[in-house]
Order: C-alpha cells, then sequence, then structure tokens
C-alpha cells in the first residue's frame, strides 16, 4: 500500500486483483443490482488508488480496510437510489391533479355566465350589440359595423368602451 501510496501503478494492479473479487461481491450483496454494483467497485477502486496513504496496517489488513470503504460506498448508493425514489414519490404525489369535479365546474360555469349576462346589461345598447356580435358570433370590426349599419369608427369606439367597462365590472 505504500507503494500505491507514492503512485506505483504495478502495485495499485496487484492490490487491485487481490481485492476487486472482494469489493464487487460486497457491492452486489448489498445494492443488489449488477450494474450499480459495477459503478460501486470502480468508486471503491478510485478511492483506494486516491486514499491509499490513508491505510494504516496496524488498524487492519488491506482486504479489511477495502472491504469497509467497499460497504460504506454501497450503502451510501442504496440510501442515495432510495432518497432519489422518496423524492420522485413525493413530487409525484404533489403534482397529482385533484379528480375533476364536473358538478363543481358547472356551477362556476353557471356563475360566470351570469356574471357576464349581468355586466352585459350594463352596457349601452350599442355596445352590448357589438360586443356580442363580435364575441358570440366571431364577427370583425367592419363586419359589425355593417350589420348595425354604424360607421366602422364608432364601433370601435363603443367596443372599446363597451369591453373597459366589461373589464371593470368582471373585476
Amino acid at each position: 500500500m505504500r507503494d500505491v501510496a507514492r503512485g506505483d501503478k504495478d502495485a495499485f494492479a496487484t492490490v487491485y486483483d487481490a481485492v476487486v473479487d472482494t469489493v464487487f461481491g460486497i457491492a452486489v450483496k448489498i445494492v443488489r443490482d449488477r450494474a450499480q454494483s459495477e459503478e460501486v467497485t470502480q468508486e471503491v477502486m478510485i478511492d483506494l488508488w486516491r486514499q491509499a496513504s490513508r491505510y494504516r496496517p496496524e488498524q487492519g489488513s488491506v482486504r479489511t480496510w477495502v472491504a469497509t470503504i467497499a460497504h460504506r460506498r454501497a450503502v451510501d448508493r442504496v440510501r442515495s437510489a432510495q432518497a432519489s425514489a422518496d423524492r420522485d414519490h413525493a413530487t409525484a404525489v404533489r403534482d397529482q391533479q385533484r379528480p375533476y369535479d364536473e358538478v363543481a365546474e358547472q356551477v362556476q360555469t353557471r356563475l360566470e355566465s351570469e356574471q357576464v349576462r349581468r355586466c352585459l346589461r350594463g352596457l349601452s345598447e350599442l355596445q352590448r350589440q357589438s360586443v356580442t356580435l363580435a364575441f358570440y358570433q366571431g364577427l370583425t370590426y367592419r363586419e359589425v359595423a355593417e350589420a348595425l349599419r354604424t360607421p366602422l369608427a364608432t364601433i370601435k369606439t363603443r367596443m372599446r368602451d363597451g369591453l373597459i367597462r366589461l373589464r371593470d365590472c368582471m373585476g
């Protein structure tokens, strides 16, 4: 391990061959997914290369030290996956729309329709006719002017004033 800590690639290859099966076995046992276990094994081996100087022979064998690193990495992977699944579930629950309530929708539509009718009654006759032809029959300003036999500029002014009054009435 001292040679690995100094950057000796041959020493690392020897240590790698000696412990990689143990690391992979621990990862598979904890993670229970081969692809994820391979990633954990790779991460542990990279840690082994980078942290070789932290190994203390008086605290245990290389295999025990590496097994501890592997166990911690595998548990972290499982916890991370569980936390991600929990976040996804919480998001799905939060984003779930309330069921469609047809009765409430009909009541809301009826109330809005009544308010529109009430507000339309507050307009002058020319304003009401102009707005009704434009919005309910889809006529253009020019077509409304022709239908009501009124100058185009007058229709535009009446519609603008009528829409402002409707907006104020509707809130």
